[in-house]
């Protein structure tokens, strides 16, 4: 079977248009993410760090984690996360350490100045969540229906990587 019968079969339902819709909105909505965090640090003058490098320090949180962990997790690609974190460790907002038992593996964690640049964007994210509901512009219910149907696209995306081969 052609590559070009599911393709025709997709378009001719109008599925097609909706699922590259929503690949198109899932791609824009990561990089005006990645503004909004940009245009934040730049009202409160933090200018040291990119909104990529904030959201990693945002994911990490309170745990202590390798980069490995963090591809795996699915937030990062790996010379992406493996330069924010050597950059971030740099600027002193990670601690990072050999581990004991795999000493190839460097765990890091944040510092004061990193849990700072934390709590900036979780403020930032809690405005915004109160923001949406208060202005009514997505309510819970939905809010829960568009996480599950990502969720859903997700295992879809991870079955095809794991399994198709």
């Amino acid at each position: 079977m052609s590559m070009q019968a599911p393709f025709a079969a997709a378009k001719t339902r109008g599925y097609m248009t909706g699922y590259l819709e929503a690949l198109a909105l899932v791609e824009r909505l990561h990089r005006l993410l990645l503004d909004v965090i940009k245009d934040e640090f730049e009202r409160v003058g933090e200018l040291e760090i990119n909104p990529v490098q904030a959201l990693l320090l945002f994911n990490v949180g309170d745990n202590e984690v390798t980069a490995g962990e963090l591809k795996s997790r699915g937030y990062y690609q790996g010379s992406n996360v493996s330069y924010n974190l050597k950059k971030l460790v740099e600027a002193g907002y990670m601690h990072h350490q050999r581990c004991e038992i795999d000493r190839r593996s460097v765990r890091v964690r944040l510092t004061a100045r990193g849990r700072d640049i934390r709590d900036l964007v979780a403020d930032l994210f809690a405005r915004h969540a109160v923001g949406l509901e208060e202005k009514g512009a997505v309510g819970f219910e939905t809010l829960e229906d568009i996480t599950a149907a990502l969720r859903r696209m997700e295992r879809y995306w991870t079955d095809q990587i794991r399994y198709i081969y």
